[in-house]
């Protein structure tokens, strides 16, 4: 049997977690760890629960019940505002402003005293390698540009854990390389912690750890070589899929055990 790799300590820890929303469970009984100071990818198809798992996980989510700690508190508590970052799918800047001024404007927001302001902008424009675009209207900026500006914001506050839903959607394929390279780089120079959603499964071998999720439950969670070597597949889609069909096969074998004879 293959062991699995060490992890070290766990920067989010999920047990028996279950969202339920207008009458439907949305999250179902989920159970994981994203390791700190990795990039975790969280691979699933578009409406498997991927943005509601990340709402949970940054406190804006609501009626969720069991246990999800993040960076050893309570998810949502008040003492995690400034330790976590997110980026929701739609750029949250706005468009009107240049980046600067809507770094400066949300620094305002996150309360950084004026004083030092202007070097913790500076700092997260040389970051998101945007610093010679900062008098550019956000609104002028190309795709890639605008994710950076938005993940700029959420640098502002030296967060320990970034939560980054679908941060690379709708991009080429090189700015979409160039993303994931500066992500780890941030891990790198950093010690910050990612959880980022993707529904494309070529994003896999770009993560230290997966959590592959499909229909409001959780997969797998391991390495991209793991799973392909537990599933004996060449690709993590592959590996994906076939956790898919054990995953309905055993549904449809519970369903003929519970069926009535």
């Amino acid at each position: 049997m293959m062991n699995k790799p060490e992890r070290g300590p766990a920067a989010v820890a999920a047990r028996d977690l279950r969202v339920e929303r207008g009458g439907r469970t949305v999250l179902d009984d989920l159970g994981f760890d994203v390791p700190a100071g990795t990039v975790t990818g969280l691979l699933g198809p578009s409406g498997c629960g991927k943005s509601t798992l990340m709402r949970a996980v940054v406190g804006t989510q609501a009626k969720v019940t069991g246990r999800l700690d993040v960076l050893g508190a309570p998810a949502g508590s008040a003492s995690l505002r400034s330790r976590v970052g997110y980026v929701t799918q739609s750029p949250s800047v706005y468009e009107d402003l240049t980046a600067r001024q809507n770094l400066d404007y949300f620094a305002a927001v996150l309360g950084i005293p004026r004083r030092e302001r202007a070097g913790a902008v500076d700092r997260a424009l040389i970051d998101v390698d945007l610093a010679s675009h900062a008098g550019a209207l956000a609104g002028n900026l190309s795709g890639g540009q605008l994710s950076r500006v938005s993940l700029a914001v959420a640098l502002l506050g030296t967060p320990e854990l970034l939560v980054l839903d679908e941060p690379t959607v709708g991009l080429d394929p090189v700015l979409r390389r160039d993303l994931w390279d500066l992500f780890h780089r941030i891990v790198r120079e950093r010690g910050t912690t990612m959880l980022i959603s993707s529904h494309v499964m070529d994003e896999a071998d770009r993560c230290g750890r997966l959590l592959l999720m499909r229909a409001g439950r959780i997969l797998a969670d391991d390495t991209p070589d793991a799973l392909r070597a537990r599933t004996a597949t060449t690709s993590v889609e592959d590996a994906f899929l076939h956790l898919v069909d054990d995953a309905r096969s055993k549904e449809a074998r519970t369903g003929e055990e519970a069926a009535p004879r």
